[in-house]
């Protein structure tokens, strides 16, 4: 069956292509109202035992998601709780005692917050992919049926920017060995200095293995939501050191497809007449490689139609 037209939405993608494109469904209006809106356009395979995956930031993180936005969309999943794996960087969430302090701290105390690592990972497979045959993920991810992918999408130190491959792809591994794996690292040395650690499209590429995993293994049941606002050029893991952001708030966006999301949300962050500093963020980090391993790895349609729900 054809998905049912959205009332008053248009196609605001100006593209002509060749074939299928995945849809993407954007609002310009970030709140709680437009949020669950656009949920209930792509829900229809999420059910059961509900993951929202999302960052929960370092204390006082000034870019996190605001947490009364969050709350009025979790009340309208039922049996959900946000998940989240403990950090390898030292900070304010490498320990699942630290990690529960900071939460405390920066509000995500409305629901359960399922640390999924806290009782050790679990060994996800990688079907096919660029470098790595299998990630440990935080242990109660496999506990889930479903899970929303809820990205405060910005810049991010290594990756460029952090989108919806980002908040999976390092987000669900595990603190100190699923990580370390994305990271490519071994878990047993880990240099102290992070100028140590790979970067560059070999990083890109271990990311998008790794989110591979975790949308293989929910399939179907697995959606992406990608909210444009406060995007400094440091992720939410930089805390109170993240630098202001330069550019305007765009709006939230939500697909089935990981890939069309995210491509959709550098599109506009590309067209932005003030995304100069995320742009250069994004290219002196190589983060379009995240783009790029997706179409090779097959993860989603590279060609999206941006449908406007205002």
């Amino acid at each position: 069956m054809k998905q049912a037209p959205v009332v008053g939405s248009k196609n605001v993608t100006g593209k002509k292509f060749l074939g299928s494109a995945a849809k993407v469904y954007f609002t310009k209006k970030i709140d709680a109202e437009n949020l669950i809106k656009l949920y209930k356009l792509i829900n229809e395979n999420i059910f059961g035992k509900v993951a929202i995956k999302l960052h929960t930031g370092e204390k006082h993180g000034p870019n996190i998601l605001p947490r009364d936005m969050v709350q009025a969309f979790q009340a309208q999943v039922p049996n959900s709780a946000i998940v989240e794996c403990n950090t390898l960087y030292e900070g304010d969430r490498d320990t699942t005692e630290k990690h529960r302090e900071t939460l405390k701290v920066n509000g995500w105390t409305f629901c359960p917050v399922d640390i999924m690592d806290e009782d050790g990972d679990i060994e996800f497979p990688v079907e096919n992919g660029l470098h790595l045959k299998s990630v440990a993920m935080g242990g109660h991810l496999a506990d889930y049926d479903s899970l929303i992918v809820l990205t405060h999408f910005k810049g991010h130190t290594m990756g460029g920017f952090g989108g919806s491959v980002k908040n999976i792809g390092i987000g669900c591994a595990s603190g100190k060995v699923g990580k370390a794996q994305v990271h490519g690292l071994d878990p047993n040395n880990i240099p102290e200095d992070d100028d140590l650690w790979p970067e560059g499209e070999y990083f890109m590429e271990l990311m998008t293995d790794s989110a591979k995993a975790t949308c293989d293994h929910f399939g179907k049941r697995i959606i992406f939501i990608n909210v444009m606002r406060r995007m400094s050029v440091d992720c939410d893991c930089a805390g109170v050191e993240a630098e202001e952001p330069t550019i305007a708030d765009i709006g939230i966006l939500a697909s089935t497809d990981i890939l069309a999301l995210d491509q959709a949300s550098c599109d506009l962050v590309y067209a932005a007449p003030d995304g100069k500093d995320l742009i250069e963020r994004i290219e002196t980090r190589q983060g379009l490689r995240q783009l790029s391993a997706m179409r090779e790895l097959k993860m989603g349609n590279p060609q999206y139609e941006l449908i406007e729900i205002d």
